[in-house]
């Protein structure tokens, strides 16, 4: 932060800006220089012809900051991006953007992330962009523009002809506002990402989207976590999946995703969905639903990332997805965390890895896989050739599960990263660890957090990380490795943080 005494000399390099010719990118993030700052900047902006890149993220310039920079955007013509975020512009300040891009012909970003703006700015922004023709990227995230700003919004769209990524993050735009937008997705032929996290569409909303990717040909991503869509709303996105052809990535995070839904849009991924990305997280779709996707994956070939955190599901609905594996050649990311997937789910998990070889993430955080989990793991990975990140955080594996683990690291020849955090794991574990990094020349990451090594754990450690190469992250933090052990492991590193939390930073070779 600039203090005080800092703002004449502000003022002054500010001033400079008016005749410098090399300045490119100027980062003020977290400088207070308040209304008359931007005042002074705006002055300079109006004859500086380099500065393309512009960030005043939480400077205090209020609506008068924004109003100054807004006149000298209607001059400017090298300005390319503004980041005017956690500023508290308001609809004021959001209004003397508005009026500034109906001229403006260089702006291509710009964030205005957390502003107080509400339908009457959001209704000015709208009005710009019917006739501005370069702006691409448009951040209004947690903002208050309501079903009104977002009509607006919509309007506009119409006939924007140059707009690809619009944010509206948690801005209470409602059922109406989605159904604007839904309408506008219609004929709109620029848009690609479209983020409207947390705002209460619910089923009406979702329906005018969906009935709108049924003819819509340029949208991409689609984020609508945390909506409160239901049946209704899901049913009509399922039956648009089976006919967009542009949509790859699709986040219904924390709706209600009912099982029968789940079929639904399984049967979509069957035929020729285009979807690289979807997200399920925390929907509830329970086994019965696991199963249906599962039957999906068997000849799906396109979907590569799939988010299953949080669903209910136990060692029966893993199994579905693991025989899906077994024939699947394109999913590479699974998540699987918060689920109850047990030593039976892992066992299952386990056969699919010895047959698959395209997975190379999969996570199952806290899913109770136990020693046993791990163990059947383990010998997975002993053969396989594709996984290169392993989360196993909370698991309960113990100084077993790490043996066991150990034991497939001497021979694995992919594996890059290794998640053990919180997994009770005591100086037999991490010795077993250590002897395998004498042998593995692979993994490049391997975090221990919140585990029971003490320093003798980490002496073995050291003892590793003398032969092995590879190695670049060891993290120790929250164990019983005292000032001791942390000065041991510190001979291996160029950055060792000693006390409650040990991070072992080695640089890469060249």
């Amino acid at each position: 932060m600039i203090t005080t005494r800092g703002s004449e000399a502000l003022a002054e390099a500010l001033k400079a800006l008016k005749t410098n010719s090399t300045l490119a990118t100027l980062d003020l993030n977290g400088n207070s220089i308040g209304e008359n700052g931007a005042q002074v900047l705006g002055e300079a902006l109006k004859t500086n012809s380099t500065l393309a890149t512009l960030d005043l993220t939480s400077s205090s310039i209020g609506d008068n900051g924004a109003q100054a920079l807004g006149e000298a955007l209607k001059t400017n013509s090298t300005l390319a991006t503004l980041n005017l975020q956690n500023n508290s512009i308001g609809d004021n300040g959001a209004q003397a953007l508005g009026e500034a891009l109906k001229t403006n012909s260089t702006l291509a970003t710009l964030y205005l992330y957390n502003n107080s703006i509400r339908e009457n700015g959001a209704q000015a922004l709208g009005e710009a962009l019917k006739t501005n023709s370069t702006l691409a990227t448009l951040d209004l995230t947690n903002n208050s523009i309501g079903e009104n700003g977002a009509q607006a919004l919509g309007e506009a769209l119409k006939t924007n002809s140059t707009l690809a990524t619009l944010d509206l993050t948690s801005n209470s735009i409602g059922d109406d506002g989605a159904q604007a937008l839904g309408e506008a997705l219609k004929t709109n032929s620029t848009l690609a990402t479209f983020d409207l996290f947390n705002n209460s569409i619910g089923d009406n909303g979702a329906q005018a989207l969906g009935e709108a990717l049924k003819t819509n040909s340029t949208l991409v991503t689609l984020n609508l976590a945390k909506n409160s869509i239901w049946y209704k709303g899901l049913l009509v996105f399922s039956d648009a999946l089976k006919t967009n052809t542009t949509l790859a990535a699709l986040d219904l995070e924390n709706n209600l995703i009912q099982p029968k839904i789940v079929k639904a849009f399984s049967e979509a991924l069957k035929s020729k969905s285009t979807l690289v990305t979807l997200d399920l997280t925390c929907s509830l779709i329970e086994n019965n639903g696991t199963q249906a996707l599962g039957e999906a994956l068997r000849t799906n070939s396109t979907l590569t990332t799939l988010y299953l955190a949080g669903n209910l599901i136990d060692g029966s609905g893993v199994q579905a997805l693991a025989d899906a594996l077994k024939m699947n050649s394109t999913l590479s990311t699974l998540d699987l965390q918060n689920n109850s997937t047990g030593d039976g789910g892992a066992q299952a998990l386990a056969g699919a890895l010895k047959i698959n070889s395209t997975l190379t993430t999969l996570d199952l955080w806290r899913n109770s896989i136990g020693e046993n989990g791990a163990q059947v793991l383990a010998e997975a990975l002993e053969t396989n050739r594709g996984l290169t990140t392993l989360y196993l955080q909370n698991n309960s594996i113990g100084d077993n599960g790490a043996l066991a683990l150990s034991q497939a690291l001497r021979t694995n020849s992919s594996l890059t990263t290794l998640d053990l955090w919180g997994n009770s794991i005591g100086d037999n574990g991490a010795e077993a660890l250590a002897e395998a990094l004498t042998r593995n020349s692979t993994l490049t990451t391997l975090y221990l957090q919140n585990n029971s090594i003490g320093d003798n754990g980490a002496q073995e450690l050291f003892q590793g990380l003398q032969i092995n190469s590879t190695l670049r992250i060891l993290d120790l933090s929250q164990n019983l490795v005292t000032y001791k052990g942390a000065m041991i492991l510190c001979e291996v590193s160029h950055i060792c943080l000693v006390g409650t939390q040990i991070r072992i930073n080695r640089p890469f070779q060249l």
